[in-house]
């Protein structure tokens, strides 16, 4: 039967059961229920998945209808338990098989009732889920230790308690012909800019795929652009917060949740967008400035550092007199670039080791990864001590963006540079270096500059990201999105 077409409930319950069992795979599939029994002389069945209905609820709509006095039914008994017998919140009508197939399996009960063209959908299901845990990739020393989970609606909750704005719209679409996610993207009506919102709400609707088990990562894959899929980069900014959303929503951006899945896609985002923490907003002014700055300069010695000072130590003449302690003054065996490469690859090969490593045996593997292999290669004359500490250094640097996407872009890069000088000296830090700018300059994420505020220069824009501004002179949104209403008063 073509699931795209209607599919008419019949009135006899036998029919109907008939086909969603089929269809559902009762008897093949353990955790699909099919209760039957008597309202007021009729029959009638319960059809759910076990496993999302409230045991305490299914128990109580079970004892209400089995009380159910034949006097009481009446010819349109749907309706008139709808309207005036059931009374849990959340229940409705549905007349397409396909959709109540489609509804079972996302967690709600249906109630047939042999005789009538309607079945009663109603929720009460209650997805297996946690507590709302920080995020590990952006603990704050002092603030909210809240995060998402993976249900949809609890995620939508955190960041409603955040914004009580009656003009914050949660517009929800079912994505995957298999899967059937749902997906949700926020947005303050009265500020984000309706073209945007529109493009995004479009992109979306127009995601064709069977199912999309990756969630937000697979949705991001649909929206951004094709040439974008190559690029290291990361186009949208993903996040775990809903403080984080909040204050983007306020801003003018649009955020996107995927039911499963506690991570959140805020877009459009910046490069300044992925080196900006909640923790700068918590802390003072000045301190807040002083961390972002020895953030910038972290990132930038992972991004420039390693290469810069391979090209150094390697061509002697580059090198000016005040920076003569440059390079290693033991000889090695291997030469420095192919030190910096098997560092960099031994580095990424720890961290992806200690990621499918037990918390027990975690402690004890980045201790032999990061001290006794680095120090005996010393010792046997493999590696320069210089090459370990500036690949330390790196690596720090590296995790000073709360965004592990763009961590992960420096990285790519830096290894990149690393073997263009190994292999080509200046000239090829050159040629990496314009490559890198010309990637940068040309990446849009949806119409906006990735290099904004700095190119297009916007001093306003500019300030805000060099200083982490006090709050109460925070009185103009930021042009760049295009915001229905600049001022925030």
């Amino acid at each position: 039967m073509d699931k795209e077409r209607k599919w008419a409930l019949r009135r006899k319950l036998d029919e109907n059961l008939a086909i969603l069992e089929k269809e559902l795979g009762v008897g093949e599939s353990f955790d699909v229920i099919v209760r039957k029994f008597t309202i007021g002389g009729r029959k009638a069945a319960l059809v759910f998945l076990d496993g999302f209905a409230k045991d305490l609820v299914m128990q109580g709509v079970t004892e209400f209808l089995l009380k159910t006095q034949r006097s009481q039914v009446v010819p349109h008994v749907i309706r008139d338990l709808i309207e005036k017998r059931l009374t849990f919140i959340e229940a409705g009508t549905v007349n397409d098989i396909n959709e109540l197939i489609d509804e079972v399996l996302a967690g709600p009960l249906a109630l047939l009732v042999d005789g009538e063209k309607e079945a009663i959908l109603i929720d009460a299901r209650e997805y297996p889920g946690r507590n709302p845990d920080e995020p590990d990739l952006e603990r704050v020393l002092r603030g909210s230790r809240d995060g998402f989970v993976e249900t949809l609606i609890f995620n939508v909750s955190l960041v409603r308690r955040r914004i009580r704005d009656r003009f914050l719209r949660t517009e929800v679409l079912s994505i995957g012909s298999r899967s059937k996610t749902d997906v949700c993207f926020m947005y303050i009506k009265d500020i984000a800019n309706p073209t945007l919102v529109q493009e995004i709400r479009d992109r979306l609707a127009n995601i064709v795929v069977d199912a999309i088990p990756m969630a937000e990562k697979t949705v991001e894959e649909f929206i951004v652009d094709k040439y974008d899929w190559w690029n290291p980069f990361p186009i949208v900014r993903y996040t775990e917060r809903p403080d984080v959303v909040a204050v983007h929503l306020l801003e003018g951006h649009v955020a996107i949740m995927v039911d499963t899945s506690p991570g959140c896609l805020i877009l459009p985002a910046t490069l300044f967008h992925h080196v900006q923490h909640a923790e700068e907003f918590r802390d003072n002014v000045a301190i807040g400035a002083y961390m972002r700055w020895v953030r910038f300069l972290g990132l930038l010695f992972a991004w420039f550092g390693t290469p810069l000072w391979l090209l150094l130590a390697t061509n002697r003449a580059l090198v000016p007199p005040f920076l003569a302690f440059i390079g290693p003054q033991q000889p090695t065996a291997l030469p420095l670039g192919m030190q910096f490469i098997i560092a960099e690859v031994a580095v990424d090969l720890i961290r992806i080791a200690l990621i499918h490593t037990p918390n027990a045996l975690a402690t004890s593997l980045g201790f032999i990864g990061a001290l006794l292999l680095g120090e005996m290669a010393i010792e046997i004359g493999l590696f320069a001590a210089e090459t370990v500490i500036y690949v330390a250094v790196a690596a720090i640097g590296t995790f000073a963006s709360p965004s592990m996407e763009f961590g992960q872009a420096i990285r790519l890069f830096r290894l990149l540079f690393i073997i263009l000088v190994f292999a080509f000296g200046p000239a090829g830090l050159a040629v990496g270096l314009i490559f890198n700018a010309a990637l940068l300059l040309l990446t849009k994420s949806f119409s906006v500059p990735y290099l904004w505020p700095l190119l297009p220069f916007d001093w306003r824009g500019m300030k805000a990201i060099l200083v982490r501004q006090p709050v109460p002179v925070q009185h103009v949104r930021l042009g760049i999105l295009r915001p229905q209403k600049r001022r925030k008063r």
